[in-house]
């Protein structure tokens, strides 16, 4: 994943902070735009990884700074509901501009409130996913607690939300109720994604089941089942990246845009800024390796040894499916289990760490009415898979300047 950090101006010039989150590769099959949660920032952890889970499935994130937030410009008691949605389609514009216009929004609490009014202004758009999204946006009132009659009658009041303080104006209660009751879902005629939490305390989950009800198809509902409101677990949030990624695909229109050819079987390409990181394009199928973390890598992939591994057990199942299918055998499924150390072969007599031998254990489970005689002889086939076969006889590899 590539960062690039942003600037734009808003509608009043004031200059909006942004991440722009790439695919390794650069090259990306679409882009997203993403709206945080009320208050929150594009540096929430929870806005991290869901960019991330995007990323991986090669789609780009421009995540913001609304106004008055974060390291954006502007006063926050100045901005409002409709503000926000003013942000969003200035950032919408300016990944049009300077990249290529969105087709996908994803909005977080009264972000995905938020995504929801601007997908209807910027016809680019393609599908909308929101997490955790209130149906109302006046719903977020709730927040304000005893303040709010302060508020009305004073015209403003210091609130602490998330345990930071905030001055909140009338205007902004003001305008929320513009959007009470609002059209907007009903209206959206673009595929949605609702992702929401049944343990949601912030914004009940109700909330799901009025948006889904008022959207019309098509339209998907994913529970977050043991998630928070804020999805401060790294998994929740990479799953609903994951998710988010997989669901588009069925209506974001891609466009796969590889840079990285070559006249051979496999090109390999790693790039300074990337570390560790490694591309690889096989026979046209596009993966990445990388190293832990506690090595330099950044964990984004499989380590090399990984891929060699997972080759062998990949070989060992096909030539063991090819098998079973030839002999009408009732394989219903195979698992190669496997790991790669080093240790001293079992009649060794030096034993020092010179000595040791690489070792790959590999382990089959079969599933399916096999006799005993049959499954001994798919242990006797595995051997035979021509990765085991290119592992144990040796090969050489040649290396000269292209």
């Amino acid at each position: 994943m590539k960062t690039i950090r942003l600037q734009f101006p808003n509608a009043n010039g004031e200059q909006l902070s942004a991440k722009l989150e790439m695919p390794v590769d650069k090259k990306p099959v679409a882009y997203a735009l993403f709206a945080h949660c009320f208050t929150c920032s594009k540096n929430l952890m929870a806005v991290t990884h869901i960019s991330r889970g995007l990323t991986a499935k090669g789609i780009a994130v421009l995540r913001f700074d609304f106004t008055g937030l974060g390291e954006s410009e502007g006063d926050f008691e100045d901005t409002n509901f409709s503000s926000n949605v003013e942000d969003l389609i200035v950032a919408a514009e300016y990944l049009k501009s300077e990249y290529e216009a969105p087709k996908l929004l994803v909005g977080h609490s009264l972000g995905g409130a938020a995504v929801l009014i601007a997908a209807g202004k910027l016809a680019y758009i393609e599908a909308v996913a929101t997490v955790g999204a209130p149906a109302d946006p006046p719903h977020v009132q709730h927040l304000f607690g005893n303040s709010i009659e302060e508020i009305k009658v004073s015209g403003k009041a210091d609130v602490s939300l998330g345990g930071r303080p905030f001055t909140i104006k009338k205007q902004f209660i003001d305008d929320l109720q513009h959007y009470e009751d609002s059209e907007g879902i009903k209206n959206l005629n673009k595929p949605l994604l609702i992702l929401h939490s049944p343990q949601d305390e912030t914004v009940d989950i109700k909330n799901a089941e009025k948006i889904y009800t008022a959207a019309m198809h098509p339209k998907s509902y994913i529970s977050l089942d043991g998630a928070d409101h804020l999805l401060s677990k790294k998994a929740d949030a990479q799953y609903v990246g994951e998710v988010v990624a997989s669901w588009a695909k069925r209506y974001v229109s891609y466009e796969e845009k590889l840079d990285l050819t070559t006249d051979r079987q496999v090109v390999v390409r790693n790039e300074k800024e990337n570390g560790l990181l490694t591309e690889v394009l096989a026979n046209g199928h596009y993966l990445v390796t990388d190293e832990p973390t506690d090595v330099g890598g950044t964990d984004l992939g499989g380590t090399p040894y990984d891929l060699l591994v997972a080759s062998l057990g990949a070989c060992t199942a096909m030539t063991i499916r090819l098998y079973a299918n030839d002999k009408d055998i009732d394989l219903q499924e195979v698992k190669v289990h496997l790991s790669r150390e080093k240790r001293h072969a079992t009649d060794a007599i030096n034993l020092d760490e010179k000595s040791k031998v690489e070792f790959i254990d590999r382990e089959l489970e079969l599933t399916g009415n096999l006799t005993e005689d049959q499954r001994n002889r798919i242990v006797e086939i595995a051997d035979k898979c021509p990765v085991h076969k290119t592992l144990t006889k040796g090969l050489q590899v040649t290396t000269v300047l292209k």
